[in-house]
């Protein structure tokens, strides 16, 4: 049966008592990494292997350069052959457009001194959220990372909490205690924006976890629910990666890994600081699919998504896809961006995965201008409003500054008398004043 992994650069786990004959390397197809230069396309050659040593294979594995299947049908109908419906379109490129003005007044915002701390922008990377998180049901998790606005956006998180948030304001999605980098949500799943790379993981390792015991030990047999989990390629380095791979496939929960490669951790290039930059690869070393999808075009995304989701939902196990895409900004609105190469970012500008969207839709005369232009009419004035509610929202009170710290109600923060000791006058009597 054709799936979207059948048109994508795929490799399957390897069968465990398949073997392949060490003067037979195993050949793929491969295109050349897109965001790799000509002094680094990458070449697979015959490993070294040692005496008598047998390889496993699989005859399965499959890489081609299109991520979207081809979808051959009798009909004659050019609607046949179309990735989305009107519908779908108008909805993805809504939640495009919401992200994409979002961040743009976040950066507005904090040059303004609205916003404290470090704000990392998702600019240029709206196709892997909109892609992905849109295909959810409200009962599935995301978890995210410290670039975590649009995620929260994409899962229904209303752009005034989120931006409350930001301004560090009580009607924030965290009462203000989160700020740019710790987005949660428990009524959309939103399961936090986590600041150190690869600390979510473990988290949304847990979640899907959680649906599988939910659907298997407590027999809750309408729980299909699954988890995103969302990183950087930097993360891809870090052991929290391949413990949670490893005991992702071992259960066979119901995750997807999904890994943003905006090609750069913070100012290290991904060409530079892995061994193999083709993070897809390291799916089948775990025994679940490994995918690279083109991270800049929203309906290839989609595509490799459905399948995906639907795997994990069917119980078939966690799938890692590796999304190539790339951030229009700095690392965060600290950074002045001087290390990326000019042509690599103006390359990168011409393949807006919103331009494409729009394109795709008018060369299949879904759409029209007005019904876009309204679209966008729509998200300015959602996100103006939503910086106008927050400037008008109150800042948490002192006494909040102890609350979700301490799990014992009774304990260090709150005193004999229900109120919590940092407002008692003599709370902080040979300390530093809080």
């Amino acid at each position: 049966m054709a799936t979207a992994f059948s048109a994508t650069k795929v490799l399957q786990p390897l069968p465990v008592n398949s073997t392949r004959s060490a003067e037979k390397p195993l050949l793929i197809q491969s295109s050349s990494f897109l965001g790799s230069s000509s002094s680094h396309m990458l070449s697979l050659k015959k490993p070294f292997l040692p005496p008598n040593s047998q390889r496993r294979s699989n005859a399965a594995v499959v890489a081609v350069s299109d991520v979207v299947k081809e979808k051959k049908s009798k009909s004659k109908s050019s609607l046949s052959n179309l990735l989305i419906t009107k519908e779908e379109g108008l909805v993805l490129y809504e939640d495009m457009v919401l992200g994409r003005a979002f961040e743009d007044m976040c950066a507005q915002m904090y040059y303004r001194g609205k916003m404290f701390g470090f704000v990392h922008l998702y600019n240029g990377q709206e196709a892997v959220s909109t892609g992905f998180i849109k295909l959810l049901k409200k009962e599935d998790s995301v978890v995210s990372t410290y670039r975590d606005h649009v995620h929260a956006l994409s899962k229904g998180v209303p752009a005034r909490q989120v931006m409350s948030e930001l301004f560090g304001k009580t009607t924030g999605c965290c009462r203000g205690q989160g700020g740019s980098m710790h987005m949660f949500s428990k009524e959309h799943n939103v399961l936090g924006g986590f600041a150190f790379i690869g600390e979510g993981i473990p988290v949304a390792t847990g979640a899907a976890f959680t649906s599988k015991y939910r659907r298997e030990v407590l027999k809750e047999a309408d729980c299909d629910h699954v988890t995103l989990a969302f990183f950087g390629d930097g993360t891809c380095n870090n052991g929290q990666f391949y413990e949670c791979l490893n005991m992702a496939a071992l259960w066979k929960l119901p995750i997807i890994f999904v890994v943003e490669n905006n090609l750069w951790a913070i100012g290290m290039s991904h060409l530079r600081s892995t061994s193999d930059p083709e993070i897809w690869k390291k799916g089948p070393a775990f025994g679940m699919p490994g995918v690279h999808v083109d991270g800049m075009d929203v309906l290839k995304v989609r595509e490799v998504a459905k399948e995906a989701i639907g795997r994990a939902r069917r119980g078939e196990g966690p799938t890692l896809v590796e999304c190539e895409t790339y951030r229009f900004r700095g690392h965060s609105l600290a950074d002045p961006d001087e290390l990326r190469d000019p042509a690599e970012k103006n390359h990168y500008a011409t393949r807006d995965p919103i331009t494409a969207l729009k394109k795709y839709m008018f060369e299949n005369n879904l759409v029209s201008e007005a019904e876009l232009k309204a679209i966008d009419k729509k998200i300015d004035e959602v996100v103006e409003e939503s910086v106008e509610f927050a400037d008008a929202s109150p800042v948490p009170a002192r006494s909040q500054l102890l609350e979700n710290v301490f799990a014992d109600p009774k304990g260090f923060g709150i005193g004999p008398d229900g109120r919590y000791r940092c407002e008692d006058p003599k709370f902080t009597e040979g300390t530093a004043h809080v």
